[in-house]
C-alpha cells in the first residue's frame, strides 16, 4: 500500500472514531444533586413563568419596584448585602435567572419554540413574573449579565421600565468567536457539553477571586453560598443549555434607544467587565448617570455594599414618583 494511502486510510479511521466514540461512551452521571426546590430557603418563592420555575425572592412594599438580576455563576445570593436595605424604600424582588440558583433547568426536548436561556427569553419571563405580582413598572438593577438582560428588557418592553441600575453591565464583554457557535451545536458536542461544564465546580473560586478587588475578604460562607447551586439537579445541563442559547445581540448599537433615566455603577478595579467599558457605556446612553466605587471589583453590592447603596438610593430618590 502506497504511504499516501495509507495516511489516508488513518484519517478516515481517526475522524470515524471522533464522530463514533463520543455517541457510544456513557457519560458520567451527575451525582450529588437534588430538586431545587428541596435546597430553598425559608423566605424562596417559586412561579412558573416561560417555560422554569422561577426562583425569586420578594421583600418590602410599596413604590418604587425593584427588580434585582445577578450575573453569570451568581444567584440571589449576590444581593445578600444589599436586599434588606434596599427593600426599606419599597418593594425588592431578587431572582434566579435560568440556568442559576434554585431555578428549574430544562433540557433540550422540553420547550417549544425559543427556549428559555437567551436574553430574550429572561426578558419575557421577568415581565410574565412581574404580571403575576400585579407590578406595572420597575426599576431593573442588573449586574454583569444580569444588565444585559435589563437592557434587553428597557429595548422590549420600554413601557414596564421605569429606570436601569446597570452595575458593571455586560454590554461589549465578547463572546467566543462567531465560528464556535456551530461548533457547539454538532452532535457529540452537544452530548458531552454538560460533562465539560462540570470544570466550573472546580474552577469557580478562581473566577470568584478575580470579580474582587480583595479576594482575601472572600469568606468560606461565601464560597458556599455560590457553590449551593451545584447541589441542584442539572445544573450542569443548564449551564450548557445557556451556552448554547448566547448569539451575538449588537447592543452597544441600540443604546441610543434606551430612553429611560439610567445609572451606571462600576468599580474602579473590574477585571471580569473592564471598568473602562462601563465608562464607555455611561457616555452612550442617553443622559445616564454614572459612579465609580473605589477599591471595588466587578460585584459592588457584595464588596462596597454601602456605597452602592449610597449611590442607588440618591439615584432613586430622583426619580420622577409614578403614579398608582
Amino acid at each position: 500500500m502506497k504511504r499516501s494511502h495509507r495516511a489516508a486510510w488513518i484519517v478516515l479511521v481517526l475522524l470515524l472514531l471522533l464522530l463514533v466514540v463520543p455517541m457510544v461512551i456513557p457519560v458520567p452521571p451527575l451525582e450529588g444533586t437534588v430538586p431545587p426546590e428541596q435546597l430553598a430557603d425559608p423566605d424562596s418563592r417559586f412561579a412558573d413563568v416561560g417555560g422554569v420555575r422561577l426562583h425569586y425572592k420578594l421583600g418590602g412594599q410599596g413604590q418604587p419596584t425593584l427588580v434585582l438580576l445577578h450575573g453569570f455563576g451568581a444567584s440571589v445570593f449576590s444581593w445578600r448585602e444589599v436586599f434588606v436595605p434596599l427593600a426599606q424604600a419599597g418593594t425588592v424582588i431578587a431572582t434566579d435567572r435560568p440556568a442559576s440558583g434554585l431555578t428549574s433547568r430544562p433540557v433540550s426536548g422540553q420547550w417549544q419554540g425559543p427556549g428559555p436561556y437567551g436574553y430574550e427569553s429572561q426578558a419575557d419571563q421577568t415581565v410574565e413574573l412581574l404580571d403575576k405580582l400585579g407590578v406595572q413598572r420597575a426599576v431593573l438593577v442588573g449586574n454583569s449579565a444580569g444588565g444585559t438582560v435589563a437592557v434587553v428588557m428597557a429595548l422590549r418592553y420600554p413601557e414596564r421600565v421605569q429606570a436601569l441600575v446597570l452595575v458593571d453591565a455586560a454590554i461589549y464583554a465578547g463572546g467566543p468567536p462567531a465560528w464556535v457557535g456551530p461548533l457547539l451545536h454538532i452532535p457529540q458536542v452537544r452530548r458531552w457539553g454538560p460533562f465539560f461544564v462540570r470544570t466550573i465546580s472546580s474552577s469557580g473560586i478562581n473566577i470568584l477571586n478575580t470579580a474582587w478587588h480583595d479576594p482575601g475578604r472572600i469568606t468560606p460562607e461565601i464560597v458556599a453560598g455560590y457553590e449551593k447551586a451545584l447541589q441542584a439537579q442539572d445544573w450542569d445541563r443548564g449551564l450548557w443549555e445557556l451556552t448554547l442559547a448566547g448569539h451575538p445581540l449588537g447592543l452597544d448599537k441600540r443604546l441610543t434607544q434606551v430612553r429611560v433615566p439610567t445609572l451606571v455603577i462600576t468599580g474602579d478595579d473590574d477585571r471580569i467587565v473592564p471598568t473602562a467599558q462601563s465608562l464607555h457605556l455611561a457616555r452612550e446612553l442617553p443622559g445616564a448617570e454614572l459612579v465609580v466605587i473605589p477599591n471595588c471589583g466587578h460585584l459592588p453590592q457584595e464588596e462596597q455594599p454601602e456605597a452602592f447603596l449610597l449611590a442607588v438610593n440618591a439615584f432613586l430618590a430622583r426619580l420622577p414618583k409614578e403614579v398608582p
